[in-house]
């Protein structure tokens, strides 16, 4: 059945961050090429917008600020309507949305950490890096403490989680004042005990996957000394050919190179220390004993196998073994999306079934009138900026069915807000989250002034029926 063209469309988009909120922006404005207009919802199940930007991203990163003000100007235009602290399960069922949309886009990340599958990363110290990111960025689902005993750690991968990890655990909790960092953070922060941060990467420098921001980054903190190992500077065939074509990739051994060097020049020496080191695939992490040689259940180091280059960037072992003393593990190999009721989903790699954003039933058929973006379509793979390629794929899908969308029994866009009220569900608007924002913001003004001379730029709510009253006060 076709949809009715005396009505606008009715999409629901389920959620809020980077992906969710592009993918509604090219959706509200497709009316300007189209016959069609679309009336949009954005469910998040967060009582603030705008996913990974606020809840996966290290507070010190001051790119975040301008991708914040472009999501802040689109929502801000009103023609996209934000219905946050829904859950999509409890609060409404898949079969609410069919009945009140006539198409339904997902748009719901990847939150979880990927599996690292060796011995003893079930020990007590061993931590998924996505769930560290969450407690420092103020989730609201997780506990406002974290265990900060350790004094030396190591944070497994080389991507840019890994160094934000890496960095936050490394800096000095003062430093991070001026971020938005959320009051408990820093008051754990300050306890902690950690001299010694170790970053390992299976591959050489020329395959990190962190970018030259998150590397030039790392040179900021105060009182770090950062440190490299000649040994592990090693380059193949494919290497160079990286260095020689990629910019990129050859501003990153360039600094990296520079700062082995310039280690050797340091006449002083910081109270905490980041350590790089390369080629080192991890194998076990290993157990404590006590006095009379029994486990004590709590990771007291990490072994590693050796690698070395093949010629092709890829890395193999060398059968050589060597142990580091840690007392923490954090794990940032990837994330990994997670499963919706009634939608059909990928187990291995994480994602909604899909075609070029067209969500498939088991036997591959699309299903009509539903749809997927971002991360849960295509993996946790690439930059946010990425995101915006990928709705315009799927939204461009969805354009060409727009005429075969299945229709909704109850589109008034009344209906949905009824619902909700029926059940109890405080939701929060648009509206809500700038009084939520601009409460935040005046948190950190009554702060005052820093030692260093900046001012904090927002003191984050965490609690969740914190955040929900403050957005939904008349």
């Amino acid at each position: 059945m076709s949809n009715p063209q005396n009505r606008p469309v009715r999409v629901a988009v389920v959620g809020a961050g980077p992906a969710g909120v592009y993918a509604s922006d090219i959706l509200a404005k497709a009316h300007k090429k189209n016959d069609v207009e679309f009336s949009i919802d954005l469910f998040d199940r967060y009582p603030a917008p705008f996913g990974l930007i606020r809840y996966g991203v290290a507070p010190d990163h001051p790119r975040i600020k301008g991708i914040i003000k472009a999501l802040h100007k689109v929502m801000d235009r009103g023609d996209i309507r934000l219905l946050g602290n829904v859950d999509i399960g409890t609060d409404l069922t898949l079969e609410d949305l069919r009945a009140h949309y006539d198409a339904v886009i997902f748009s719901t990340g990847a939150i979880k950490d990927a599996a690292l599958n060796i011995p003893g990363i079930e020990l007590e110290g061993s931590y998924g890096a996505a769930d560290f990111v969450s407690w420092y960025d103020g989730h609201p689902d997780y506990p406002r403490e974290w265990p900060l005993g350790a004094e030396k750690v190591a944070v497994i991968g080389n991507g840019n989680v890994a160094l934000d990890v890496a960095r936050v655990l490394s800096k000095h909790a003062e430093d991070l004042l001026s971020t938005e960092i959320p009051e408990n953070v820093y008051t754990e922060l300050q306890k902690s005990s950690v001299s010694d941060v170790h970053v390992f990467g299976r591959r050489g420098p020329a395959q990190v996957k962190f970018t030259p921001l998150e590397l030039r980054e790392l040179s900021h903190s105060r009182d770090v000394d950062i440190v490299l190992y000649e040994e592990d500077f090693e380059f193949d065939e494919a290497s160079d050919e990286e260095i020689r074509t990629n910019n990129q990739v050859k501003t990153m051994v360039n600094t990296l190179a520079n700062w082995l060097v310039e280690q050797e020049e340091r006449t002083e020496e910081a109270s905490r220390k980041f350590h790089m080191h390369f080629l080192h695939q991890p194998v076990e992490i290993l157990e404590g004993r006590d006095a009379e040689g029994n486990g004590t259940g709590k990771v007291a180091g990490i072994r590693f196998e050796r690698m070395e280059l093949d010629g092709t960037g890829s890395a193999k072992g060398t059968g050589e073994f060597v142990d580091y003393e840690v007392e923490a593990v954090y794990r940032a190999v990837g994330y990994f999306g997670s499963e919706i009721s009634g939608i059909p989903f990928d187990e291995k790699k994480g994602v909604i079934l899909n075609e070029a954003g067209r969500v498939l039933d088991e036997s591959g058929e699309h299903i009509p009138g539903t749809y997927a973006t971002g991360w849960i379509k295509r993996g946790p793979v690439g930059l946010i900026g990425h995101t915006k390629g990928d709705a315009l794929e799927t939204i461009g899908c969805l354009l060409e069915d727009v005429h075969q969308l299945p229709v909704a029994e109850n589109p008034d866009e009344q209906a949905v807000i009824d619902l909700l009220e029926s059940r109890g569900v405080e939701f929060t608007t648009w509206e809500g989250w700038l009084k939520l924002d601009e409460h935040e913001a005046g948190l950190g003004e009554a702060y005052g002034e820093l030692p260093d001379g900046t001012l904090r730029e927002r003191v984050k709510v965490v609690q969740r029926e914190e955040m929900v009253r403050i957005s939904r006060e008349s």
